[in-house]
C-alpha cells in the first residue's frame, strides 16, 4: 500500500504542477493579446448577415431582437435572419412580427426547406445552414436566441473583421442577472472558459469557441464546405466547425478580446439542466480533430479525479493522504483565485469573486461528473428532443 501511496502523490504532484502550467499559459496568453479598440477613423463598409436559429424561445427572443436593432452598426450593413426550428410556443410569431417593424430582420421556417427523407440529427446546423445559404453579407455572424448583445456588438466584430482579415473570429460568451450561488458559480466558469479560449487561439495552441458569439466570410463556410461530415453530431456547430475552417485557413482564426462584444445569457438554473448542458457540450469532445484540445481538458479532468480520491486513502495512508489532499486543494484553489480574478476584473464583474471559494468546490465536483459523464453518456435530451 505505501508503493501505491508514493506512486499517487507523484502522479498528484505532477498533475498539480501541470494544471499550474496550464492556468500560466493561458494567464500569458490572454495578456499578450490586445484589447480590440476599432481605429478612430474606422468607417464600416462590410455587410454582415446575423444568423439566429430559435427553438421555442418565445420569453427571450424579443429581448435578443431588440438588442440587435438597437446596434450602432448601420442597419442598412446589416441583414438579420431568425430561423424557427420547429417552435412549440410563440417565437415564430414573435419574430415575424419583430421583422414587420425593421426591414433588415428576416424570418425563415426550417420545417419549410427540409429535405424530404433524410434524416437529422443536428437541426441547429441545418438552421445555420439554411440562414447561409439566404445570407447577402459577406460576413456571417452568429448568436443564440437567448442572447442580449450592447450595441457596441457589430461594430466591434465587423471592424475587427475588416482590419484584421481573418478566417474565423471567436468572441466573448458571458452570463449576467445571477440570482444564486449555483449561477454565480457557473459565470466564474465562463470566465475560466473564454481566457482559455482566447489564450488557446492566440498562442496557436488549440482551437475552441462558443456558438452564442461567432463570426466567419462566408467564403470561408462554403469552401470548408459546411457542416459536412460533421453534420451527424448535434452538436459541433462551434468548435467543429472552427476547427475545419482553422485547418483550411492557418493562422487565420481569432479571438476578438473586448468586453463590450460579448453576447451575455442567462446561467442555468438547475442543477439537472446545468449537466445536461455541460454534457452536451463534453461529448463532442472525442471529435475534436486537435489533439491538443482533448490532452488539455483530460488533464484538468484527472487532476480534479485526485483530488476528489485522495481523502479516501486516508484508512490506508492516514496524515500523508491528509496533507496531500489539503496541497493538492490549495494549489488549485490559490491558482484559480488568481486566473479568475484576472477575468473579473477584465469583465467588471469583480463582485462575482465574493463567490469564489464555494465555487471552487462546485467546480471540482463539476468537473469530475461531467468529464466521466460526457465519455459515456452519447444520447441527451436538448430543446425537447432526443439527440447524440
Amino acid at each position: 500500500m505505501e508503493m501505491f501511496f508514493n506512486w499517487w502523490t507523484i502522479l498528484s504532484l505532477a498533475l498539480a504542477a501541470g494544471y499550474v502550467a496550464i492556468i500560466a499559459i493561458y494567464t500569458c496568453g490572454w495578456k499578450l493579446l490586445p484589447r480590440w479598440e476599432p481605429p478612430d477613423d474606422f468607417s464600416p463598409s462590410v455587410k454582415c448577415t446575423v444568423i439566429i436559429p430559435a427553438r421555442n424561445e418565445a420569453e427571450n427572443l424579443p429581448g435578443c431582437l431588440e438588442s440587435i436593432a438597437r446596434q450602432r452598426y448601420p442597419s442598412t450593413l446589416t441583414q438579420v435572419i431568425v430561423i424557427d426550428d420547429h417552435s412549440e410556443d410563440d417565437t415564430l410569431e414573435l419574430a415575424r412580427q419583430f421583422a414587420s417593424w425593421h426591414p433588415h430582420f428576416e424570418v425563415l421556417e426550417l420545417k419549410a426547406h427540409l429535405p424530404e427523407g433524410k434524416p437529422i440529427n443536428s437541426y441547429k446546423k441545418v438552421a445555420i445552414d439554411l440562414g447561409v445559404q439566404h445570407a447577402r453579407g459577406e460576413l456571417i455572424v452568429t448568436t443564440d436566441a437567448d442572447c442580449v448583445l450592447s450595441p457596441e456588438w457589430l461594430w466591434l466584430i465587423c471592424s475587427f473583421y475588416e482590419v484584421k482579415k481573418p478566417a474565423f473570429i471567436a468572441a466573448p460568451v458571458g452570463f449576467h442577472r445571477e440570482q444564486s450561488l449555483f449561477e454565480r458559480f457557473q459565470s466564474l466558469d465562463f470566465f475560466g472558459m473564454m481566457c482559455g479560449t482566447a489564450a488557446g487561439i492566440h498562442l496557436g495552441i488549440k482551437n475552441m469557441a462558443n456558438g452564442a458569439n461567432l463570426a466567419y466570410p462566408k467564403a470561408a463556410y462554403q469552401a470548408v464546405n459546411g457542416f459536412a461530415d460533421i453534420d451527424h453530431l448535434a452538436t459541433g456547430d462551434d468548435i467543429l466547425l472552427m476547427q475545419k475552417i482553422a485547418g483550411a485557413y492557418p493562422g487565420k482564426t481569432a479571438f476578438l478580446k473586448n468586453e463590450k462584444a460579448t453576447a451575455l445569457t442567462l446561467a442555468k438554473p438547475g442543477i439537472a439542466e446545468f449537466i445536461s448542458q455541460r454534457v452536451r457540450w463534453a461529448s463532442k469532445s472525442t471529435d475534436y480533430k486537435e489533439w491538443v484540445v482533448t490532452f488539455l481538458l483530460g488533464w484538468v479532468f484527472f487532476y480534479c479525479v485526485f483530488i476528489v480520491i485522495t481523502p479516501f486513502l486516508l484508512p490506508f495512508a492516514g496524515t500523508k493522504a491528509l496533507v496531500l489532499f489539503v496541497v493538492l486543494l490549495a494549489v488549485k484553489t490559490v491558482t484559480d483565485y488568481l486566473y479568475l480574478g484576472m477575468m473579473a476584473k477584465f469583465f467588471r464583474r469583480k463582485e462575482l469573486m465574493k463567490s469564489y471559494l464555494p465555487s471552487q468546490l462546485i467546480h471540482i465536483l463539476y468537473i469530475v461528473t461531467v468529464g466521466a459523464l460526457g465519455n459515456i453518456v452519447k444520447q441527451y435530451s436538448w430543446k425537447g428532443r432526443t439527440v447524440q
